[in-house]
């Protein structure tokens, strides 16, 4: 596989926490050609169990993506072990808006983007285009094994058959919101509800293409109620099972997953 010419980059702050950190992918316009337009954008998220991970894991994606027109944009959020939910939320929407604040800059068009987000960042991806009307502030999402309802991943967790993945990720949801679930933790299961994404689906969401693997530690159940959720609202919505057991940013080694995506995100943008 040949690596990408590499495009403009530079790493910026969209606040003032050590996390709040996003790079930028981007081909500067050409003041020559007075007849082309802006670029489409795409947002990635990193996943990590909201307790790890950086966005330096998107360089590769993220030149392929500059290579086919996108200025590409992946962030950092603030970790659950310094910020519970929904900081990392607001994170990914401070981060948006930043990039969409200088998009001129970046040769980006600030109404044709689209948000990618894997595992525990595919939770925030799809956060992003279903709070409020999603439609407006992203043309898309795509998400690869997101973790849509943080309490199924805790419940999956603690079954007696549960791997050593899903009983980490059962430990991160308890550090995410800031609790565990009990009978009277009315607030933890505010925090939870507000984590799930369908809670938050309304007609004005966008678009949403999910991935998952046949024995992903985060299954397609992830999906299965966000999915409804959508369709009962209007919003188009698909849900892809490829085999193996990849996670996350893995998917994109069936061969089948890159360029459905790559298609997708193209159309949504276009």
């Amino acid at each position: 596989m040949v690596t990408p010419k590499l495009p403009k980059f530079k790493t910026y702050a969209y606040g003032k926490n050590a996390g709040q950190r996003v790079d930028v992918y981007w081909q500067p316009a050409n003041p020559k050609d007075k007849k082309a337009k802006a670029r489409p954008g795409v947002f990635l998220l990193h996943g990590g169990y909201w307790l790890e991970g950086d966005k330096g894991s998107w360089k590769y994606i993220a030149r392929r993506l500059t290579a086919q027109g996108f200025t590409v944009f992946a962030a950092n959020y603030r970790l659950a072990g310094a910020a519970q939910w929904p900081a990392q939320r607001d994170d990914a929407v401070d981060a948006l808006g930043f990039v969409r604040k200088h998009a001129k800059y970046f040769n980006l068009d600030p109404k044709r983007v689209a948000v990618l987000g894997s595992s525990a960042g595919g939770l925030l991806a799809t956060q992003l285009g279903t709070l409020d009307d999603g439609a407006k502030r992203v043309r898309g999402v795509a998400a690869l094994s997101p973790v849509n309802m943080p309490y199924l991943a805790y419940q999956d967790g603690g079954t007696p058959d549960a791997t050593a993945s899903q009983r980490k990720l059962r430990g991160a949801v308890d550090k995410l919101v800031g609790c565990e679930p009990g009978a009277g933790a009315t607030s933890c299961w505010n925090r939870l509800d507000d984590a799930n994404s369908a809670t938050h689906v309304s007609r004005g969401d966008a678009p949403m293409l999910l991935f998952h693997s046949a024995r992903d530690f985060v299954p397609a159940t992830q999906s299965t109620a966000l999915a409804g959720a959508l369709r009962t609202a209007g919003v188009p919505v698909t849900v892809r099972t490829v085999p193996g057991r990849m996670h996350g940013g893995a998917l994109l080694i069936d061969p089948t997953v890159y360029p459905t995506l790559l298609a997708w995100l193209k159309a949504r943008t276009a």
